[in-house]
């Protein structure tokens, strides 16, 4: 179950940011990424923040674009954007696809970690991921709780750790390497998809690191 004083920390670590207009879209990085060509996001069409976010928004877009950082099983990374009760992005790919492959085929990283070590006591904040071809039609993977439900939260992102790995010492994904929360497109009844929304359902917490902490988003079946 999550307990809300877990984002808590990222609070007192860093200010907030200034907030992303209601729908705009973020500039582009400006600057060639070290992580150009490897299977992550590299574009944020839109930010819609929501109440109490505004934690990581002065890094944007880069604090959401190419690999996580994430601390493993016992650790919240800072490198988030705490998208806000209720708030939601949408993320591209630019030339890559995610294809429908063998098991899943995308992953969304969240700074969830287990209390103790134990994962019966995951701190997490829970979202809604949705799919699209052409950025305008959406179809949601299903996810079903309630604040008192323990995990797993199966369709939910949000939950699961995401491991310390070198991106550059593995530029193919698998959930193995890399942790996360991974979504299938035969789920979602899609062959391929080049966009990924998601959307805060927790929306826990204090100002400014209030809902879903997004840290990035990967590609494990790429064309």
């Amino acid at each position: 179950m999550k307990h809300s004083a877990a984002k808590l920390l990222s609070t007192l670590m860093l200010a907030a940011g200034g907030a992303v207009g209601c729908g705009e879209a973020v500039d582009p990085v400006d600057e060639t990424p070290w992580w150009e060509g490897l299977p992550y996001a590299t574009e944020v069409v839109s930010f819609v923040p929501g109440e109490g976010s505004g934690f990581g928004e002065q890094a944007m877009p880069e604090v959401v674009l190419g690999p996580p950082q994430g601390k493993g099983d016992r650790a919240a990374s800072l490198d988030v954007l705490s998208l806000g009760d209720g708030g939601e992005i949408v993320l591209g790919f630019g030339d890559q696809t995610i294809v429908d492959g063998p098991g899943p085929d995308f992953v969304v990283f969240e700074n969830a970690f287990y209390a103790d070590g134990d994962p019966e006591q995951i701190f997490a904040e829970l979202g809604q991921v949705a799919v699209s071809e052409d950025g305008e039609t959406w179809v949601s993977f299903a996810c079903d709780f309630t604040p008192d439900d323990a995990p797993p939260y199966t369709g939910c992102a949000g939950w699961t750790p995401t491991r310390e790995y070198d991106a550059l010492e593995h530029p193919t994904l698998s959930l193995e390497i890399s942790g996360g929360d991974g979504f299938d497109l035969a789920d979602a009844g899609l062959s391929q998809a080049r966009y990924v929304r998601i959307k805060d359902l927790w929306g826990v917490g204090a100002t400014p690191s209030q809902g879903f902490d997004l840290d990035a988003v990967g590609i494990l079946n790429a064309e």
